[in-house]
């Protein structure tokens, strides 16, 4: 069931190099990168991607997935929310990026009823556990990131890094 569905995990901009400046070629080389992944992996015969709705490379890949999704009616978005009130304090540019990856997802899941210590790690494991590849963008296996890697090795999916 989960045999073509890709989840992904990231830092957070603020921990990406240039602080996440989309403007910046660091960051303009690492959205292509996570791009030609995801590109490979709907040429390989993924057609689910799954994103946690976090700042940063989920909610980049998460565009990318919706622009796919306008050239391919078999590609499905679903987001994982960790729980209910997620993102209701975002400002600006990222709420409104959030409301529209929500607006467009084929599904959303959420996870706690409010927000508890462990939703996110419920959250990536969930994830996980409803994928069989994981596009990972990290530079600090010390992180929620680096977690998600190896609870997806532990479970046997194909993880793919992107070093930064």
């Amino acid at each position: 069931m989960y045999e073509k569905t890709v989840c992904f995990s990231g830092h957070r901009p603020e921990k990406l190099p240039n602080g996440g400046d989309e403007n910046s070629i660091a960051i303009s080389q690492l959205k292509s990168l996570l791009y030609k992944e995801i590109y490979d992996s709907i040429t390989a015969g993924y057609t689910e991607f799954i994103t946690g709705l976090a700042r940063g490379i989920d909610n980049w890949a998460a565009e990318m997935i919706i622009d796919f999704k306008n050239k391919n009616s078999d590609i499905r978005l679903i987001c994982v929310k960790p729980y209910t009130g997620y993102g209701d304090n975002w400002r600006g540019y990222d709420k409104w990026a959030l409301s529209h990856i929500i607006e467009k997802a084929d599904e959303v899941v959420t996870i706690c009823p409010e927000f508890e210590k462990s939703c996110m790690k419920q959250r990536n494991e969930y994830m996980v556990d409803h994928s069989s590849k994981l596009i990972a963008v990290v530079s600090n296996y010390r992180s929620g990131t680096g977690q998600t890697i190896r609870y997806a090795q532990k479970k046997g999916i194909n993880v793919m890094t992107i070093e930064v």
